[in-house]
């Protein structure tokens, strides 16, 4: 088992940033692979980025390529999204998530809001 924890979310304004952080816990960290996903209201959820267990690769929708950054410490076991700058379409509840395999998420968070206003 696997225990994910966002942080991070709030409100800002377009064109500021936003940094998110995923607390991980139970198993070894290093085991999974690492993503961040989103759903806005009316929306089914959608990936956004996602880290190799490494950190020697990194995948990004291209909605937010450019934009937004995915990061880890395995160390510390975390992960973190750093977003900018916000665009008002980046409003939704964010979401991490661990895989152990090569597809396929395993455990996800909670989520935490993030809303970006104009």
């Amino acid at each position: 088992q696997v225990q994910l924890v966002e942080s991070g979310g709030g409100l800002v304004q377009a064109g500021e940033s936003l940094r998110l952080s995923c607390a991980a816990s139970g198993r070894t960290f290093t085991m999974y692979r690492m993503g961040w996903f989103r759903q806005a209201p009316g929306k089914e959820r959608e990936f956004v980025a996602a880290i190799s267990w490494s950190g020697g690769s990194t995948y990004y929708a291209n909605s937010v390529k450019g934009r937004f950054t995915i990061s880890r410490d395995n160390a510390e076991n975390t992960v973190q999204l750093q977003m900018n700058p916000l665009k008002r379409e980046d409003t939704a509840v964010y979401y991490c998530a661990a895989g152990a395999a090569s597809v396929g998420w395993d455990y996800w968070g909670q989520g935490t809001q993030v809303t970006v206003s104009s």
